[in-house]
């Protein structure tokens, strides 16, 4: 009796919110999507803070040269990235936290069922493209800050430190190029 009262309720639900069976879908891949996506978030917010924590005001550049050290500006933009860095990863992972619950929690009543639930797929797709939004854009101001740092720690780009040109080209190259790798795979899925 129990359970066919529970089978009303979910059927009116579904009947009440107007979403077309079609739309409903049961999968573990999202939830393992999700999951990965959140652990690499956390990865790149503990560099964000290494990133804080090994770079002080006044400090000097590697160069030797007091015309290759950064001036303050180069460390407050380091702050600015870092935090809007920060934010945009929190903003990824919460959004892939409240995916995860609605996918674990909400539609899900038995224990050994918790991979599986049925949720409005536009949804997960939006939410999914939203933390991936928030993914890349976290990664793109980490990488700003990174320049930041390698310019407080190598000496200003200006100043001509190879040293410093060669790190900061390294890492866009290799940024942007995993960057537009995740891009295009996540534009596949979306569209496939």
């Amino acid at each position: 009796m129990e359970q066919e009262s529970e089978n009303y309720q979910k059927e009116s639900y579904r009947t009440t919110m107007a979403v077309p069976s079609s739309s409903l879908t049961t999968t573990s891949v999202h939830v393992t999507a999700l999951d990965g996506l959140v652990n690499v978030n956390s990865l790149f917010t503990i560099a964000v803070f290494v990133g804080l924590s090994l770079t002080t005001p006044g400090q000097r550049s590697l160069e030797n040269r007091s015309s290759c050290d950064a001036d303050i500006a180069v460390a407050q933009k380091l702050l600015v990235f870092e935090v809007v860095s920060f934010s945009f990863f929190l903003f990824s992972s919460l959004i892939a936290q409240g995916l995860k619950l609605a996918l674990n929690l909400l539609n899900t009543k038995d224990v050994d069922d918790a991979f599986r639930a049925h949720i409005n797929l536009k949804v997960l797709r939006f939410g999914m493209l939203g933390s991936a939004i928030g993914s890349v854009m976290g990664c793109l101001f980490l990488m700003l800050s990174m320049v930041n740092v390698i310019q407080i720690r190598l000496g200003v780009l200006s100043c001509g430190s190879k040293s410093a040109a060669h790190a900061v080209v390294a890492m866009v190259v290799l940024v942007s190029s995993a960057l537009l790798v995740y891009i295009s795979t996540a534009i596949y899925a979306f569209t496939h």
